[in-house]
């Protein structure tokens, strides 16, 4: 059994405090430390007891079964040891997630040698243990699922990759901290709430352009008019000649107004920005968000969404 993890046992290590790192890492050996677990410790006890029964009692069994053991045990930290040196590792792509919810932080391990590497962990303050096992020359993920309460641009801080493969008698580690980040959107309000009036007042913010789609109401007939367009029934009623017209909606889009949003603080109001953002690109409208430092001008779609979510995620940034 390893030794319990406290929250800050790998948060300050005075002799070598980790830097933010971006791009691939190599672990080699003056990044790498190594103690005994639990177990190590009682090991060795172990074996200074077999010792002290073996020098009191003058047996030579005793003392071959000792070093024996004691050989086991130098040949178990020297593999503990290289099961971590030399992997090389590099962060991977975060995708954004709401406030409430986790974020998952991958790590992607390469192994560049003909050496399986075996119960490889990664250990963090704010999550469980995850762990891995690499073949020779293959590769192999790890992820941190860490929960997200705020909204904003945030990081997941130092975590440490373990070992303590094969017998569990060592524990060889080393402490990271990469260039990792993750965008917190705001979190959805949880009700939903009419859209905002649109330009003239209605509800989806459309107007109609001449075309084909939809009949748009009767105009005097003009000399050159379509006979297939000519309203036959007016006729037939003894009334006027009249020619049908019609029309093809054109959406004008819906607009988000911070300064209209309800909400009694800042946080509510962009929670409500959100719900109005994902109802209205699920509906398929257009839709525009002004914001007191920036806006964006009605459009739909997944780049669209993202651009608007990010700038509400940031929103309040220096």
């Amino acid at each position: 059994m390893a030794l319990p993890l406290p929250a800050l046992r790998f948060a300050h290590l005075p002799w070598r405090a980790p830097r933010r790192e971006g791009g691939e890492i190599r672990l080699s050996s003056r990044r790498l430390y190594i103690l005994p677990t639990r177990d190590g410790l009682l090991f060795a006890l172990l074996l200074g007891a077999l010792l002290l029964g073996a020098m009191n009692y003058s047996l030579s069994l005793a003392y071959l079964f000792t070093f024996l053991l004691a050989g086991i045990g130098v040949a178990g930290l020297i593999q503990t040891h290289r099961n971590l040196n030399g992997l090389r590792l590099h962060a991977g792509h975060v995708a954004p997630v709401f406030a409430g919810q986790s974020a998952h932080f991958v790590l992607h391990l390469d192994n560049p040698t003909g050496l399986g590497r075996y119960r490889i962990a990664i250990e963090h303050a704010q999550a469980a243990p995850a762990h891995a096992d690499l073949p020779a020359h293959g590769r192999a993920d790890l992820s941190l699922s860490l929960p997200q309460p705020r909204r904003g641009l945030h990081r997941p801080g130092r975590f440490a990759l373990s070992t303590t493969y094969p017998l569990g008698l060592f524990r060889c580690w080393t402490v990271l901290e990469l260039d990792w980040t993750v965008l917190v959107y705001p979190r959805p309000a949880a009700d939903s709430l009419p859209f905002p009036a649109g330009a003239e007042g209605d509800q989806t913010g459309r107007t109609s352009r001449p075309g084909d789609e939809e009949f748009d109401g009767l105009r005097e007939y003009r000399p050159g008019d379509s006979l297939k367009r000519i309203a036959w029934k007016t006729l037939a009623r003894e009334q006027p000649l009249a020619t049908k017209q019609f029309a093809a909606p054109v959406s004008r889009g819906l607009w988000f107004d911070w300064t209209q949003t309800p909400g009694g603080n800042t946080e509510a109001k962009l929670s409500r920005l959100t719900r109005w953002l994902l109802d209205a690109e699920a509906t398929g409208l257009d839709y525009g968000l002004r914001l007191p430092a920036r806006s964006f001008g009605p459009a739909r779609g997944e780049a669209h969404l993202r651009a608007c979510l990010e700038a509400l995620a940031r929103f309040g940034e220096a």
